[in-house]
């Protein structure tokens, strides 16, 4: 279906490796280390877009003639503040504690680059949590370990199952990639 340009998937993510492969979407998987680091005056998905973008810039100079390189970034924005990945354990509980009763935004940014040209997309998707009693996020923590996702969880495993109430928008987003525009931006890209 996209046989004019290789597409690099530069990501580490298992779930946005996997949604490539649900998609049958040929790619190769190609990883730079990108010191995840924004202006603090960005807010929301300028926050994405600019980390999305940066991890694209580390591969300047690199890609090929119809390669098309994918990067993304998603974040969690609730009150006014980026919640990215927890630094560690009572970082990943207390996130969750602040994401208990509240309804918070999850954003994802996907940039795509040529050698003639960079394109930036984003999605948002809101998520009520109910309310998450200590208990519950020690048992989630414990069991599932989601130290390398933002907001400190996963929509697809238990804590989606039993602590979500509500969802506005795209659920793949909340899981990592919006995959409904990204499968429309490559059907459509020029």
């Amino acid at each position: 279906m996209f046989s004019n340009y290789k597409i690099i998937l530069a990501s580490g993510s298992p779930r946005r490796q996997q949604f490539f492969k649900d998609l049958d979407l040929e790619f190769e998987i190609r990883l730079k280390d990108i010191e995840e680091i924004y202006p603090n005056h960005l807010k929301a998905e300028e926050i994405t877009n600019f980390l999305a973008q940066l991890k694209a810039k580390a591969f300047e100079g690199e890609l090929n003639k119809n390669e098309l390189l994918i990067t993304s970034d998603t974040i969690v924005w609730l009150n006014e503040k980026a919640l990215g990945k927890p630094k560690n354990y009572d970082d990943a509980f207390s996130i969750l504690q602040s994401l208990s009763n509240e309804t918070h935004e999850v954003i994802t940014s996907v940039c795509f680059k040529t050698l003639e040209k960079t394109d930036t997309i984003y999605e948002v998707t809101k998520v009520t949590f109910n309310y998450l009693s200590d208990d519950a996020i020690r048992y989630y923590l414990d069991n599932y370990k989601p130290f390398d996702k933002a907001g400190a969880y996963g929509i697809q495993e238990w804590i989606g199952l039993t602590g979500i109430s509500k969802i506005e928008g795209s659920y793949t987003n909340v899981v990592g990639l919006p995959t409904e525009k990204v499968y429309h931006y490559l059907m459509n890209f020029k």
